[in-house]
């Protein structure tokens, strides 16, 4: 990968590596998430979203940018335009097979129809896919997601925004809803597993019975780095809870995150819903894809580090003494992981400033990669106006990618962590 000198360099604090501000001109941009590589599949690019207000939260039928970052030559470049985005991951972009194509969520304001769109941005020629995309494959010729119109109805910030009266309630029994496959070449999708299915296969009629009038909705949902196996995640909700537009942070929600095959086989409840109580949150892979990796409090009287397998019957933390934080990944050499603390978390300075951290798994000895500006001066009204940094790796696992607010705006910056990459 090649950074332009065009872009400058972020000092603040010594960074304990080379971080560069690569969207130092306008501003409210921001790269999807964690688990998503914002880099082309070569690492010349970077595919962000601008949001066009970033002082309030999007309305249905508000307009985004799709924007392109060529870190060679230190330019970017409004590519596309969408009305299909919220203010958290934005237009949920993903790259698709190489370097021409980007896969992000779009709304038609006229109908309300929501859809995936496939750019060749160098021609702009497009495909339009059906339902939406969360994720895309590692290949390239697969988006998963939930129905993207109904995320807002556990939490804002993850989908797509339509006038609140189109918007599904969605249930453990739903026949139509659950977790759809989208073919990025056609742009066919498919229902891959109902709701109905995942409940009736992973739990019982008593369950079942129990849970069936509230409300149900697959939120997360993300392809193994192989592309052989999906995570996924539901948010159970009960029925008076309805039309609350977070319930997110209401001890009421029940949480549960489900692995299967990428043909849907081998379905299986990893993390069931008693280990969510005392909070958790950021499930993701472990390179392995035998584990999964998250923060959670569960019995341990603190939010911790965790691991779990696939079968739900084994999961601990992987330090006692290490405060879990952020949107933790662990690099594929086994080594480390890295992640993020917000701003409201005890890591944190409490000046609006939070640190990327270094965690290594041998000795749970922790570094402090850098510190920089996270809390926007909006969140106190909505706390989706946060700014989350999401540090994601490019596919070479040296660069990482992160959001933050400097110069009062939102921007991108790209840490080099060679040094750590080659102890």
């Amino acid at each position: 990968m090649i950074i332009s000198k065009k872009f400058p360099r972020y000092e603040k604090f010594e960074p304990k590596v080379p971080v560069y501000c690569v969207t130092p001109g306008e501003g409210r941009i921001l790269h999807r998430f964690f688990d998503t590589s914002p880099f082309s599949p070569s690492g010349r690019y970077m595919a962000l979203f601008r949001l066009p207000d970033e002082t309030d939260i999007p309305k249905p039928g508000d307009k985004g940018e799709i924007v392109i970052v060529d870190l060679q030559e230190g330019i970017e470049k409004v590519v596309a335009e969408s009305h299909g985005f919220e203010d958290q991951l934005g237009a949920n972009i993903n790259w698709g097979e190489n370097d021409d194509l980007v896969i992000y969520n779009d709304v038609d304001p006229q109908t309300w129809e929501y859809y995936g769109i496939k750019l060749n941005w160098k021609t702009g020629e497009k495909t339009r896919l059906e339902i939406g995309v969360y994720h895309v494959s590692p290949d390239g010729l697969e988006a998963c997601t939930g129905n993207p119109s109904c995320k807002w109805r556990t939490q804002p910030g993850y989908g797509v925004l339509i006038p609140e009266e189109l918007t599904k309630t969605v249930s453990i029994i739903s026949e139509d809803e659950g977790l759809f496959i989208t073919d990025t070449r056609t742009g066919k999708a498919k229902l891959l597993l109902s709701m109905k299915e995942i409940f009736e296969t992973c739990y019982s009629k008593e369950y079942i019975e129990e849970k069936k009038d509230g409300e149900c909705y697959l939120f997360h949902s993300k392809y193994s780095p192989s592309g052989k196996k999906i995570m996924f995640s539901t948010r159970w909700i009960p029925k008076e809870l309805h039309n609350c537009k977070s319930a997110i942070g209401k001890p009421e929600i029940r949480f549960i995150i489900f692995t299967c095959n990428r043909d849907g086989s081998n379905l299986q409840a990893s993390i069931p819903e008693e280990h969510w109580i005392n909070r958790g949150h950021h499930t993701t892979w472990h390179p392995s894809e035998e584990l999964l990796t998250m923060n959670l409090v569960k019995d341990w009287g603190k939010m911790l580090f965790a691991t779990a397998t696939l079968d739900g019957k084994n999961i601990e933390p992987m330090f006692w003494d290490v405060t879990g934080s952020g949107h933790p990944t662990v690099h594929p050499n086994g080594k480390f992981l890295i992640t993020d603390v917000y701003a409201h978390e005890e890591l944190a300075y409490g000046d609006g400033t939070a640190p990327l951290r270094l965690v290594y798994l041998e000795s749970g000895d922790e570094e402090e990669l850098l510190r920089i500006n996270v809390r926007t001066p909006y969140q106190s009204k909505n706390m989706a106006l946060r700014v989350d940094p999401h540090p994601a790796w490019d596919r070479t696992n040296r660069y990482v990618a992160f959001n933050a607010y400097e110069g009062g705006t939102r921007r991108v910056y790209v840490m080099d962590m060679e040094k750590y990459i080659n102890r």
